[in-house]
């Protein structure tokens, strides 16, 4: 079996280490260009690259592949199937129909719900009880191609996005192999999207990083935890402005107004829209270090 292997971030490194692992065929690994990283700016490979050259696989990094030159080359693979993960590319129709057999995706969300860049994201955001991966044939719509295999989990009181996402990164092996073995078999009837039932997870941005405490405790502690480990969910108590890491929700009604910040148990806590409490459990000052709001109290009043 003769795989193209498309992907950029963390995301897609346990899913292209188990294609080596299980000794499939991966005629080239397909991810984008290098990309200046922090304050330095310093030109850095994304996370499949480095993982590929460990193994001396060939990388193909093109800044489209809407040009003759990538379909050429891609073509010239044979590949029987094309696996895609996190790749961050829109493949077009000319290049979907170049395997012999499939182009399968690697999805972050239990699809119709979640298409697009963020699925991980917005499903912590928006409080999901149930997350999952799906593996899916690729159309030419966003995550719009039928279904073959979802596999589901708990999402956990107080899981961030970014504990979530490696979570259902090394969740995503063992359902990718699944889905390439049953579907060489004929074993998967491609299951179709309910577009009724479809949602949308656009990326995320820096603008909406403030925290509204009009909103309930429980809604400010979603966004915290969604917009964790970036951008970061942020707030100002008094003069100085924090990045929030982690939170917590007291079920306690507090006599004072929306967005007031106090200290609470020895904590930051601040009074949101329902009555609640919403506890900033890790944060960082602007200017500081990363750590407990507990520790920062000892050095800081608010």
């Amino acid at each position: 079996m003769k795989i193209v292997f498309m992907g950029t971030p963390d995301f897609a490194v346990p899913c292209l280490q188990r294609l080596i692992d299980e000794g499939y065929d991966i005629a080239c690994v397909l991810t984008q260009p290098d990309r200046p990283v922090g304050r330095k700016q310093v030109l850095t490979p994304p996370p499949v690259k480095e993982l590929a050259l460990k193994y001396g696989l060939e990388v193909y990094q093109p800044d489209t592949l809407k040009c003759d030159e990538a379909y050429n080359k891609l073509a010239d693979y044979s590949a029987d199937y094309f696996v895609v993960a996190a790749y961050g590319k829109i493949l077009p129709k000319r290049i979907l129909d170049l395997p012999k057999y499939a182009c399968i995706n690697v999805h972050g969300s239990i699809l119709p719900k979640y298409r697009g860049a963020a699925p991980i994201q917005w499903s912590v955001i928006n409080g999901e009880r149930e997350v999952g991966i799906t593996t899916m044939l690729m159309g030419e719509g966003l995550d719009t191609g039928d279904i073959l295999l979802i596999k589901k989990t708990e999402l956990l009181p107080d899981e961030t996005a970014g504990e979530l996402f490696d979570r259902l990164s090394n969740m995503s092996p063992d359902l990718l192999i699944e889905t390439l073995e049953q579907y060489k078999e004929g074993n998967i009837v491609p299951l179709p999207q309910n577009e009724a039932e479809a949602t949308y997870a656009p990326m995320l941005n820096k603008e909406m990083s403030f925290i509204d405490f009009n909103a309930s405790a429980i809604a400010v502690h979603n966004k915290i935890r969604g917009l964790s480990p970036w951008p970061l969910a942020q707030c100002d108590i008094g003069n100085t402005r924090f990045k929030v890491f982690k939170s917590r929700v007291v079920n306690q009604k507090i006599d004072a107004p929306v967005g007031e910040a106090f200290v609470f148990e020895g904590e930051i806590a601040l009074t949101c829209g329902d009555g609640n409490l919403i506890i900033l459990e890790e944060i960082r000052p602007d200017g500081g270090k990363k750590m407990k709001s507990k520790d920062y109290l000892r050095g800081h009043s608010i």
